[in-house]
């Protein structure tokens, strides 16, 4: 089954963000519809200006620098939908309309465990460098204490503003911040209802359904509330080393970068805040500069992703299980292997991971994800100059089978990953660029033995160079070696 919508790189994709927030009830609605399908493909997407700022490639990439460098981040995706606890999409996926959805969540929204420094040291003991906290997620509630709205967290009985707390305490222990801002609202009367909204037909639109659900809503007016909530978290929050915003649905009866005035929108961004770090969903995909990283979701890249046909900069955000927000009952969750071979397999890729936690209703972390927290903090302890500062390797260097490679070009190391241990040996075919090989984990020596002829009852084979292992596992989830080049 294939669903019509486009992923973030405008691709047709069955596994792409859509589908897997509305479920499969809905995609199967998408993708048996000949006459939606056929409406889909009709849409002529408006073109974006080829260039909106006068920023050079090489002065982006000193912008985005640091967050190169640090390749790990957190992603916290909290708001009303931790109260079903059944998928932060809660609202579209089950067709809930505002007023049963906030009589029963808004009074009784109380995170009261939540300790800010808390979250905030174990992003930083599991490795991460950075974290981005949804302000404002799909649903439409907002996380602090704005002016622009009274559906907010200071309206709670909670009562406090959230954002800034998560700011201060994250800063505190050293770490870059940045706030997610989702441009869609489903609870704002004048966001026109679309093909994800919760007030949608249930059998799916046609011209004039969605002409008469939408009578009397006014994006004009959407747009000045939503960029004056922008401009309250740029100006009063002070300084966010990132912008998340999140996302344009770009099908008929969807919206485009038009929807949002998203050339000004990332235009008053920059004014304020010339530094920030902002991600590639507000549409503008034919403008080279309307956003400084793509961002690949919820699957391994296969190579590094371009942005019309060059090399960009990349982030894959990624979940422990399935769901954004707390899940209660989702089975899915990745292992710590898993885990630690997808932040391997993006920094193999020049690109980072952003790893999501979604806190429970008390604003506590699952423990499930703590245990994951845990096993990256472990593996990282060890192991983390293979994947701070590194990225691709060069071409010359092949991969040997079960591995993945990192490079640190400042250090001129390579890093061999053991994905699936050896039995006592890796063959490779680069021993002639390596000076000294030795395990990551503990500095311990490695030997290389160099290519050789040996005799066997069949004849003689070549052999090629392998580095020589301990037949047993060290105790280590992915076991890395560091090569220091001729």
């Amino acid at each position: 089954m294939i669903s019509i919508v486009e992923n973030v790189f405008g691709e047709r994709s069955s596994k792409n963000r859509f589908t897997a927030c509305l479920g499969a009830a809905f995609a199967i609605i998408v993708a048996v519809s000949p006459s939606m399908a056929a409406a889909a493909d009709e849409l002529e997407y408006p073109k974006s200006p080829d260039r909106i700022f006068d920023e050079t490639e090489e002065a982006r990439d000193a912008r985005l620098a640091w967050w190169t460098r640090s390749r790990f981040g957190m992603f916290i995706h909290f708001g009303l939908y931790a109260m079903p606890a059944r998928h932060e999409w809660v609202r579209s996926y089950e067709l809930i309309p505002n007023e049963v959805y906030d009589s029963k969540y808004l009074p009784r929204f109380n995170p009261d465990l939540f300790d800010a420094r808390d979250w905030a040291r174990r992003a930083k003991a599991a490795g991460m460098k950075y974290a981005v906290l949804t302000s404002k997620h799909h649903e439409g509630f907002c996380m602090w204490d704005t002016a622009t709205t009274d559906y907010k967290i200071t309206k709670t009985p909670f009562g406090r503003d959230l954002v800034r707390e998560f700011l201060d305490a994250f800063r505190a222990e050293g770490l870059k911040v940045g706030l997610y801002f989702s441009i869609i609202d489903w609870h704002h009367p004048d966001f026109t209802i679309d093909r994800t909204h919760p007030l949608r037909p249930a059998e799916g639109f046609t011209d004039e359904s969605y002409a008469r659900l939408n009578k009397g809503r006014d994006m004009e007016r959407y747009r000045k509330y939503m960029f004056a909530q922008a401009e309250e978290l740029l100006t009063k929050y002070g300084k966010l080393d990132i912008l998340w915003f999140d996302y344009t649905c770009k099908h008929k009866y969807g919206k485009t970068w038009k929807d949002w005035n998203a050339v000004e929108l990332i235009k008053m961004v920059r004014r304020l805040q010339p530094h920030v770090i902002i991600d590639n969903r507000l549409g503008l995909e034919n403008s080279i500069d309307g956003g400084d990283f793509v961002t690949p979701e919820q699957f391994k890249v296969p190579s590094w992703p371009k942005k019309l046909g060059k090399r960009f900069p990349w982030e894959t955000c990624q979940t422990f299980s399935g769901s954004w927000g707390y899940n209660r009952d989702e089975t899915s969750w990745k292992s710590p292997a898993q885990l630690i071979e997808l932040l391997i397999h993006s920094v193999s890729f020049g690109g980072n991971l952003i790893m999501n936690v979604g806190p429970t209703a008390r604003g506590e972390f699952d423990w499930r994800a703590c245990e994951r927290l845990d096993a990256f903090g472990k593996w990282m302890h060890h192991n983390s100059r293979a994947i701070y500062g590194c990225t691709q390797a060069p071409a010359e260097f092949k991969t040997p089978a079960g591995t993945l490679l990192t490079y640190n070009p400042e250090l001129n190391r390579l890093y061999v990953h053991l994905v699936t241990y050896p039995m006592g040996a890796l063959p490779f075919d680069f021993s002639d660029r390596v000076a000294y090989a030795q395990f990551l984990h503990d500095g311990s020596e490695l030997m290389i033995e160099p290519p050789r002829k040996i005799h066997q009852q069949s004849g003689e084979m070549q052999m090629p160079a392998t580095l020589k292992l301990p037949v047993l596992k060290p105790a280590v989830e992915i076991p890395v070696v560091e090569m220091y080049l001729k």
